[in-house]
């Protein structure tokens, strides 16, 4: 009987999952709304006290996506009060929601990706992920690959969509 080859893995492809990389932490949707007067208006004396009560020891390690769910004008003084003391603790703050947050920590995590591995080699960026990978993250990635790599694909080995394949002119 002829022994099974496994020609992927012994191919020069080079393989990228991004939900390798996913920064592990709790993230945390922190709504103001609650800490308004009468659910629509920021008074300043009454959001200092709630910041001032609040434990922001509880956010340790955690990700936090500063918002308001409710339809009140926000200074930008408010969320910089709320990030001076929640990023005392936290591993990030933003403003926004989840999806932005996701976004952030994956542009800082692009920005630092060695792409000298993927030299004029054939890359698989992996899609079908278990964890919230913003769409933005594949763009960035594929952003950061173009001027390296011999020609991109997505998906699995088995079955890719190319994506982009270098000139032999350059």
């Amino acid at each position: 009987m002829d022994e099974i080859v496994n020609r992927v893995a012994n191919s020069s492809l080079k393989n990228i999952d991004l939900e390798d990389f996913y920064p592990s932490g709790e993230r945390i949707l922190f709504d103001i709304k609650d800490w308004l007067y009468e659910g629509i208006i920021l008074r300043e004396k009454d959001f200092r006290e709630k910041v001032a009560e609040y434990d922001w020891t509880s956010l340790k390690d955690k990700y936090i996506a500063f918002t308001c769910s409710a339809d009140a004008i926000i200074p930008s003084w408010a969320y910089l009060l709320l990030a001076s003391n929640a990023s005392l603790y936290a591993k990030k703050c933003v403003v926004g929601d989840l999806n932005l947050l996701e976004t952030v920590l994956y542009t800082e995590i692009i920005s630092k990706f060695d792409v000298n591995p993927f030299e004029n080699k054939p890359v698989i960026i992996k899609g079908c992920a278990n964890k919230p990978i913003p769409e933005s993250a594949y763009t960035l990635l594929i952003s950061k690959l173009l001027p390296v790599a011999k020609n991109i694909m997505y998906g699995e080995a088995c079955s890719t969509v190319p994506l982009f394949k270098k000139s032999k002119n350059k």
